[in-house]
């Protein structure tokens, strides 16, 4: 079984960056694409960025582009996320997952809290 595991949230004032990092036990990982998921309190869980197998493509969600750049190092079963000039609305809990999510390769997830 693929475990997953989120890291690098914390607590940090508007206008602050943060990195995030997923860790993969498995190389299967690394011939899918791979998105990052936010999910604030009470709301369903979103994409907001993801990047193909090999790198070549990205998305971004309207509400983070141009603050965040998703990349991954496939040497190293791991994909990151960097957000930069962080905003309230970014508060969640943020997962890694394949894109379409596979069930069994859902993580803790690490908790992001944007606050003053």
């Amino acid at each position: 079984q693929v475990h997953v595991v989120e890291s690098g949230g914390g607590t940090v004032q508007p206008g602050g960056s943060l990195r995030l990092s997923c860790a993969s036990s498995e190389q299967t990982i690394n011939s899918l694409t791979v998105a990052w998921f936010r999910q604030a309190q009470g709301k369903e869980r979103k994409v907001v960025a993801l990047i193909s197998s090999i790198a070549i493509a990205t998305w971004y969600d309207d509400s983070v582009k141009g603050r965040f750049t998703i990349s991954r190092d496939n040497d190293k079963n791991a994909v990151y996320l960097e957000m930069r000039d962080l905003k309230s609305d970014d508060t969640g809990v943020y997962y890694c997952n394949t894109n379409p999510p596979h069930p069994n390769y859902w993580g803790q997830g690490t908790q992001v809290t944007v606050s003053t």
